[in-house]
């Protein structure tokens, strides 16, 4: 069985407070099992809830928490639960940590492991429990065994971005955030702005492609098309852009993503409305504890 647990939906910033309670408040975090495998992608704020999880629950049945954990990018909101992920101070734990090659000169690991010191966190590097691997990635796929591999797609965002799609027994699971739909950056009515044009309609199929067959796609859908027009380069999509990457390309269901840390749940609410009965593909408004089956 191939399934994905929604921990953190939201992105940019954690929201809590009485406005986020049924959509949740907590950064991206997701939890995907492919039957006994254990694939966790984002270690946003939501990682602190499902880390508890793993303590109560896959440490009393395995004996051990062991996960390949997979980083779209670096960017604050999609990391700062790395120091509150509990599994890492107990002993045995085992954990695959892989991301973007970035086009700075910090690594991965540097990256992740400088939230614990002093200056932002109480706990220090040296008392993590944990062994963990390190494995920075551009475009490919990884065969982990067992028919589950896992391939890699850059996104456009603002900076190196990654989507996953897992691949488990003829089932799929998608994602695609941060993520804004590539578009012509010059003016119109000359040679650059049709280069342009074809380049972005290129690059745009490359994503269509990723994400063709997926039973679930986990689709950027932070802004209304109106929102949209004032954030355009912000490196992220608008719910038509969402429709726009699934229509007529076989995905059974997407899911709109990374909300808007200032939309309230009404909100989220209303729109879920608009949607509903869409059945080519079957649209689902993301929330914590929402646990869909490929």
């Amino acid at each position: 069985m191939l399934s994905v647990r929604f921990w953190g939906v939201r992105g940019s910033i954690p929201c809590p407070g009485p406005d986020t309670v049924i959509y949740g408040g907590n950064t991206s975090c997701l939890e995907i099992r492919a039957d006994d495998h254990l694939i966790i992608i984002d270690l946003g704020t939501g990682v602190r809830p499902l880390g508890e999880w793993l303590i109560e629950n896959d440490l009393k049945k395995y004996g051990k928490i062991s996960a390949d954990i997979l980083i779209t990018h670096t960017h604050w909101d999609h990391i700062m639960g790395f120091p509150m992920f509990n599994p890492v101070y107990v002993p045995g734990t085992e954990l695959r940590i892989t991301g973007p090659v970035t086009f700075e000169d910090e690594s991965l690991k540097a990256i992740m492991e400088t939230q614990l010191s002093y200056q932002y966190w109480p706990v220090t590097l040296a008392e993590l429990a944990a062994k963990i691997e390190y494995n920075q990635i551009k475009e490919t796929t990884m065969d982990l065994g067992d028919d589950l591999t896992i391939t890699s797609k850059f996104l456009n965002h603002t900076i190196s971005c990654l989507g996953y799609r897992v691949d488990y027994k003829g089932k799929s699971i998608a994602t695609v955030y941060d993520h804004e739909q590539y578009r012509n950056l010059f003016a119109e009515d000359n040679s650059a702005a049709l280069e342009g044009k074809i380049a972005a309609a290129e690059e745009n199929e490359k994503v269509r492609q990723f994400i063709r067959g997926a039973d679930i796609v986990i689709h950027d859908s932070q802004y209304t098309q109106d929102e949209y027009a004032s954030r355009t380069g912000w490196g992220h999509s608008s719910y038509n852009d969402t429709v726009d990457a699934v229509k007529d390309n076989d995905v059974k269901k997407v899911v709109f993503f990374h909300h808007e840390p200032s939309r309230k749940d009404s909100e989220l609410a209303e729109i879920e409305k608009q949607y509903e009965g869409s059945t080519q593909p079957q649209i689902v408004m993301a929330r914590e504890g929402l646990i869909l089956e490929a």
